[in-house]
């Protein structure tokens, strides 16, 4: 199977680390070839901090997936979450100098790099750029302002901001994995690929990515994301309350929670015990699943409020901003029992669980269907589309070169003088034209320069 056929996803989480194999059916569904998965050791909220052990966790994922699959991973697109993301609102305008012509995309892109241009703390740096809507000559809510005239071109962006060291050690770990970087994504917006569907994106969603070191938030409205945030408490803080308040070792906490917890506390009566084997010749520990639920509930509580907080600072109270969809959560942690129900009385708002299966092949195993593999299969979904537009750019490449050379567009040579800023060999100025580049592709080309001239 030649390499264009199939794409890898690599979701590199705080308690496991996942490789996904994946290519396109006949019918647009993915077909999973092969799934690799590690325990996580090196990661702390989504921030490497052993690149040693996170190195090995990533090969160890690989084999496995190359293993079931019987292909060769050479390449593959990571995702990023961590509590160092944030993001921010903020709009800018340029002027155009001749507003008889249309907007092209030499004036989007211009208008883009200016926001990539902003000020950020030090050490960080932009990672996403996404417009909301545009504004011309003040007439507002403009979804697609390509080919329309006007002289002053303004717009609404989404700004997405990461730590910069902290993006480059997972690009690091990567490449020391012996793999390359075809691409980074927001881990946020590849799980939201994986289980929205374009409805609930249209009437207004939160996503709620429940993981085992953060929890990650998206919000849409209209089609288009509002807001991005990361809470830096996930699953593994409930395991850590119920070791702590049940004097228990940590193997032993994740089993309790997995197997008797609930985030709902009057559901166990007062005489439900489990009794748990005690360590080394120590008498076995009987503790009470009314107990248990008390301490699940406290906490996860406390990391619902904070989202809510979020998607309150969204502006859902305003009638334009109301997310009619609801909320949708998904990762390891939605799968805590009562979870759904307790994030409905909190909120108020509709809740469901979301399933990547909407986009799977209908023979694919159950378990790769589960939300634990939500932001899994939305890398790989996100890798295969990546390949498509590569493909139709080299398409582009050998018919549409001599037009090309015909109508060649100065501003566009700029344009691609800043895109190959770290590359060594200077950019040809009959570059065939292609589709946009959203520019956390640019970025990320920028990021695999980096690090190859680091080796």
């Amino acid at each position: 199977m030649e390499n264009t056929k199939y794409a890898v996803g690599l979701d590199i989480g705080t308690t496991k680390i996942v490789a996904m194999i994946g290519r396109e059916n006949e019918y647009s569904k993915i077909e999973i070839l092969g799934i690799g998965k590690s325990k996580s050791l090196g990661v702390h909220r989504g921030v490497v901090n052993n690149i040693t052990q996170t190195i090995q966790s990533i090969q160890q994922a690989v084999q496995e997936a190359e293993g079931v699959s019987g292909l060769k991973i050479k390449e593959c697109v990571v995702g990023i979450a961590g509590q160092h993301i944030r993001s921010l609102q903020h709009s800018d305008y340029i002027t155009r100098p001749d507003s008889e012509e249309v907007i092209n995309e030499g004036d989007l892109d211009k208008l883009c790099n200016q926001v990539y241009k902003l000020v950020m703390l030090p050490g960080e740096e932009i990672i996403h750029v996404l417009p909301q809507e545009y504004k011309i000559d003040g007439q507002a809510e403009i979804k697609e302002p390509m080919g329309m005239y006007g002289g002053r071109l303004e717009a609404n962006f989404h700004v997405v901001v990461g730590q910069i060291s902290s993006i480059r050690n997972i690009g690091r770990c990567v490449k020391s994995s012996g793999l390359d970087l075809a691409g980074i994504t927001l881990e946020p917006l590849s799980a939201a690929n994986a289980v929205l569907s374009q409805e609930e994106k249209e009437a207004g969603v939160a996503l709620i990515d429940i993981g085992g070191g953060t929890t990650d938030l998206a919000i849409f409205k209209d089609g288009i994301i509002r807001h991005t945030a990361v809470i830096p408490f996930g699953g593994g803080v409930v395991t850590e309350d119920i070791k702590e308040g049940c004097s228990i070792i940590e193997k032993q906490a994740e089993l309790l929670k997995i197997k008797f917890g609930s985030a709902w506390p009057g559901e166990n009566k007062e005489n439900e015990i489990v009794s748990i084997p005690g360590l080394r010749g120590r008498e076995p520990k009987e503790i009470s699943l009314k107990n248990l639920s008390k301490i699940i509930h406290a906490r996860v509580v406390e990391i619902i409020e904070q989202v809510y907080v979020e998607i309150k600072n969204y502006g859902h109270e305003d009638q334009k901003k109301k997310l009619i969809a609801g909320i949708v959560l998904t990762g390891g942690g939605s799968q805590l029992k009562h979870l759904k129900q307790l994030v409905e009385y909190i909120t108020g708002m509709d809740t469901r669980i979301g399933y990547p299966n909407e986009h799977l092949a209908g023979d694919s195993d159950t378990e790769i269907a589960s939300p634990v593999y939500a932001t899994a299969v939305g890398l790989v979904m996100n890798a295969l589309q990546q390949q498509k537009r590569n493909a139709t750019i080299k398409a582009g490449a050998t018919t549409l070169q001599p037009q090309q050379e015909e109508q060649h567009d100065p501003s566009d040579d700029n344009l691609s003088n800043q895109e190959h800023i770290d590359t060594k060999s200077p950019p040809k100025p009959t570059e065939p034209p292609r589709e946009r580049k959203s520019f956390l592709e640019k970025w990320s080309e920028k990021l695999k320069d980096f690090l190859d001239n680091a080796e």
